[in-house]
């Protein structure tokens, strides 16, 4: 179906409407459509076959061919064309983007983590940093994890500083929003009958087992906490196990996107 094309010359209700996307959670999630700048998390949107509602660009300079070739596929709804200085605004780079995309966020859905034989879920209990978040999400895609889970008051998956941190694995990796571990239950509980051979893995840098002692072979969901605070009470009740990575030096901690990372590797190294 051929776009319809918009041109907006001022910052009227429809440009703010747009522009809003970029900074307000709320407003994402009421319209649930968020915002995609940059060249590989487009493309990616693209070829996973995302839902875009719109792109957003100039033609005040010459579009790439690349960005020619987006436009002229259809895959949006709607073309919004607007004055370059507009653009500016709305783009987070120094130099404008030429096109950016409003994507359309999927339902919260955990039927949309596929259950595979090498089962592996990432849980997140609270996430404080939208960066963090992102970086979790890439390494979980290098590294086969079937999909996230973002539980509790956390940072927003669909913060355009989230997206820009997975470089283009969001739209490769299912992520999924929870309120709570209690909506978890469920889904755990029909894992559990699936796949009878599941372990549900906690993380703590006080756990006594260290990574490369636990058997990560068999189908996993690994447990990650806050930044600051660790895995609340009510995740600890949930894991079979508790592992930790050794350390030395004088630190007693890792970024959790670090030590997310190291325990992803260490299932892959497990498995190959």
């Amino acid at each position: 179906m051929k776009p319809i094309v918009t041109k907006l010359y001022t910052e009227n209700a429809e440009f703010q409407q747009i522009e809003v996307l970029r900074r307000n959670r709320t407003k994402r999630n009421r319209s649930a459509t968020f915002f995609v700048e940059g060249v590989r998390g487009i493309n990616q949107a693209v070829v996973n076959r995302w839902p875009i509602h719109a792109f957003v660009y100039s033609r005040e300079n010459r579009l790439s061919d690349w960005a020619e070739g987006l436009l002229a596929q259809g895959v949006a709804k709607v073309h919004y064309e607007l004055p370059a200085r507009l653009m500016q605004e709305l783009s987070q780079k120094e130099e404008a983007s030429e096109l950016i995309a409003l994507a359309t966020m999927p339902a919260d859905d955990l039927a949309r983590i596929p259950v595979r034989d090498d089962f592996l879920a990432v849980v997140l209990d609270r996430p404080a940093s939208p960066g963090n978040l992102g970086t979790i999400i890439r390494s979980c895609d290098a590294l086969a994890a079937a999909g996230v889970i973002i539980t509790g008051h956390a940072a927003d998956l669909y913060d355009p500083e989230t997206i820009r941190a997975t470089t283009g694995s969001f739209f490769s990796v299912p992520a999924v929003r929870l309120p709570g571990h209690t909506e978890l239950l469920p889904w755990l509980a029909e894992l559990r009958r699936r796949r009878p051979a599941l372990r549900v893995v906690g993380t703590s840098a006080k756990a006594p087992i260290p990574i490369a002692q636990h058997d990560f072979t068999v189908p996993t969901v690994l447990l990650i906490g806050n930044e600051n605070h660790g895995l609340s009470e009510n995740y600890q009740a949930l894991c079979d196990v508790m592992v930790t990575i050794p350390m030395s030096g004088s630190a007693t901690s890792l970024n959790v996107a670090c030590a997310t990372s190291i325990l992803l590797y260490e299932v892959a190294r497990q498995r190959r």
